[in-house]
């Protein structure tokens, strides 16, 4: 069980049949194909709630949740989405069993926040960190604030706050956050020229076909 009232419930059944078909069947029926595994237990085959569960993962890849089989809660952490590359709806959830005051190692998406020094702007160098914290306290975003940061500014791994009772497992010196002034480069100059010269070019040539026509 979760030590937090605020853990999901997700109430699932037992698959008892497997492979493409099965999983397909199992869709088609508005449910979603789940695998429970950890500490030692075997794997549980499970068919749960498609819309519950979209819900509960939509804005949290790494959820922490009590799957509830049997009139028995198990709280587990989602490992692994699989999705459908265009229609992005849920496929299959891998979930390993976590217990109350463990700590787990995810990545959690990084999230700026404020606004550069004006004129600037801020190239994010990394998309998430990877941070060892209680399964329960889990965090959806890191967020690091830019907030009036100006030109040559680098926010590094050691510089972002961590999470309560989390360690960040990354590079200290690892860059997170690089501030600059957008600069034109010579290159960009004669691609605008080109584009410009272009289109002098063609509004020169339909005139002169409009004269002909003309005439």
């Amino acid at each position: 069980m979760a030590d937090t009232p605020d853990t999901p419930i997700l109430s699932a059944q037992v698959r008892t049949e497997f492979g493409k078909g099965a999983a397909r069947r199992t869709r088609r029926a508005n449910q979603i194909p789940a695998v429970l595994y950890g500490h030692g237990e075997a794997p549980t085959h499970l068919a749960l709630p498609s819309h519950d569960t979209f819900l509960v993962l939509k804005d949290n890849p790494n959820a922490v949740v009590n799957i509830e089989v049997e009139g028995k809660q198990q709280m587990a952490l989602a490992r692994h989405i699989q999705r459908d590359p265009v229609r992005r709806t849920i496929e299959h959830v891998d979930f390993v069993i976590v217990r109350a005051g463990e700590k787990v190692t995810v990545d959690v998406p990084v999230h700026v926040v404020g606004e550069s020094a004006p004129g600037t702007i801020h190239q994010l160098e990394v998309m998430a960190l990877t941070v060892t914290v209680p399964a329960t306290r889990i965090p959806e975003v890191i967020e690091v604030d830019v907030e009036g940061l100006e030109d040559g500014a680098v926010l590094r791994v050691s510089d972002i706050p961590r999470p309560d009772d989390a360690t960040i497992e990354d590079d200290p010196e690892h860059e997170v956050v690089v501030i600059s002034v957008p600069r034109v480069t010579a290159d960009d100059l004669a691609a605008d020229e080109a584009s410009a010269e272009a289109g002098a070019a063609a509004g020169a040539e339909g005139g002169a076909e409009e004269e002909s026509a003309e005439g």
